[in-house]
């Protein structure tokens, strides 16, 4: 995974971790896999199951109790992203606070990295700064 040492490649926020706990206590899961895929109209979508079992090459986060599993194409897509997830009155959904993210679509479903290049040598800079 690409980290800096002693600091989480992703956090969560404390509702975050009361969700996952809900959804890993409901499903009887691991965790959350989190994941990317292409897709949507800024080209890429993230991605979210209940997962029941950890697969070579992911990344676990364990955060109080509640676990992140990144697949392993999303890892560096989702390096410094914190998780967080919002109830209102017409939706709850999980949010990602990425710095990666350049640009996203009106609706919020879709988003656009920088380039790998680009992903590459800042997660180079980070680990070394």
């Amino acid at each position: 995974m690409f980290a800096m040492p002693g600091k989480p490649p992703v956090t969560l926020t404390p509702a975050a971790v009361r969700q996952i706990l809900r959804l890993m206590d409901r499903e009887g899961a691991k965790g959350l896999r989190v994941g990317v895929k292409k897709g949507g109209c800024a080209g890429m979508e993230y991605t979210m199951e209940a997962a029941q079992d950890v697969q070579d090459n992911e990344e676990l986060i364990e955060q109080d109790g509640a676990c992140v599993i990144i697949a392993p194409m999303a890892q560096m897509f989702l390096f410094g992203t914190e998780i967080d997830y919002e109830t209102s009155l017409i939706e709850s959904t999980f949010r990602f606070r990425n710095p990666n993210v350049t640009d996203a679509c009106g609706c919020g479903e879709s988003i656009k990295f920088d380039d790998v290049d680009t992903l590459t040598e800042r997660m180079n800079s980070a680990r070394s700064g």
